[in-house]
């Protein structure tokens, strides 16, 4: 069985600056962006809560899909967002208590 992958969105606040990306391990990552281990967007605009998250079954099909959101239009991320979590608000305790 192939790993699973995570594709996520994080916010810098309810409805603003957005970041998108894929990884392998999900709680780890996240934890990367909230502590601002590696200088870049996330550390520079803030992006830090985690507003939404797909897995996926392989690296393969996460690449694809990170691709498809980043191509999205702004306000179809948002509508995305909405509708998983109305609220904008932060995921990440969820998935780091296991």
């Amino acid at each position: 069985m192939e790993k699973q992958f995570a594709v996520y969105i994080l916010a810098s606040r309810h409805r603003g600056t957005i970041y998108i990306g894929m990884t392998s391990d999900l709680v780890t990552r996240v934890w990367q962006h909230k502590t601002k281990a590696v200088p870049g967007f996330t550390s520079k605009y803030d992006c830090d809560r985690l507003v939404y998250f797909e897995m996926v079954d392989n690296a393969e099909a996460a690449m694809t899909r990170e691709k498809q959101l980043k191509k999205w239009r702004r306000d179809w991320k948002i509508d995305l967002i909405d509708t998983a979590n109305p609220d904008w608000g932060d995921l990440y305790p969820g998935i780091a208590r296991g």
